[in-house]
């Protein structure tokens, strides 16, 4: 049976169509699962990366940070997790919280510390607080950075949460999981399939917010910088 066969036997499928195993509801709690996760991560690295981006404290030690926590093992830290909380949301929400967090960070620092200094010199000429400033200048200037950091962290959360199949919570990964363990190939690359659509469909949504963000002026330049003399 080739990949075509198969994929026609997994979408196909009338469990696949209704009931708790179908397509919809497991996409469903993909992103639920996912949106967790990115939720909490923001609540956690967004304040952070504003104060340190706008005081420019603490950058090296962030940095560091970072880099560690890019390197912990996804799979490793559910097992932790599941030892020490059980079996449970809390278990795959911790390292994809972990996961996330990091580019969150580094954006929303890169984004605010890139504001235009003497933009905040002038706002502070004519009177406004360092949280006037912050809010009403800063973050608007950096909306376009921290939204291409929240799409890294969405891509990575997405392609990730497939590790909720573990603990026995649902998700596109039990297609996965399921698939691997019962050796049902077509409901394995279905399922790996529907991962990466969702992935790219992410990617494409960011990618229109952040053209939305940008100040007009740049989007006339990135325009102009996609002309065919220079795509070629």
């Amino acid at each position: 049976m080739n990949w075509f066969d198969w994929l026609t036997t997994f979408f196909t499928a009338p469990d696949h169509r209704s009931g708790p195993d179908a397509i919809a509801h497991r996409i469903a709690e993909h992103l639920v699962i996912s949106g967790e996760a990115l939720v909490l991560a923001a609540v956690l690295a967004v304040p952070v990366g504003l104060l340190i981006g706008y005081t420019g404290r603490g950058t090296f030690v962030v940095t560091a940070l970072t880099g560690v926590a890019r390197a912990l093992p996804t799979l490793g830290l559910v097992t932790l997790a599941v030892l020490l909380a059980g079996v449970d949301d809390l278990a795959v929400l911790v390292p994809l919280v972990a996961l996330a967090a990091p580019p969150l960070l580094v954006a929303t620092a890169e984004g605010i510390a890139g504001t235009d200094p003497e933009v905040r010199d002038a706002a502070r000429g004519i009177g406004l607080t360092h949280r006037q400033v912050l809010f009403g200048v800063c973050v608007p200037a950096a909306l376009p950075t921290v939204l291409a950091g929240l799409r890294t962290a969405a891509v990575q959360v997405i392609a990730t949460a497939t590790v909720a199949a573990y603990v026995g919570l649902g998700g596109l990964g039990r297609y996965v999981i399921d698939g691997l363990a019962t050796r049902n190939f077509p409901t394995t690359l279905g399922g790996a399939l529907l991962v990466v659509l969702l992935a790219v469909a992410t990617q494409l949504v960011f990618a229109l917010l952040i053209r939305l963000t940008l100040p007009p002026g740049a989007r006339r330049v990135r325009r102009s910088a996609t002309t065919p003399e220079e795509a070629l």
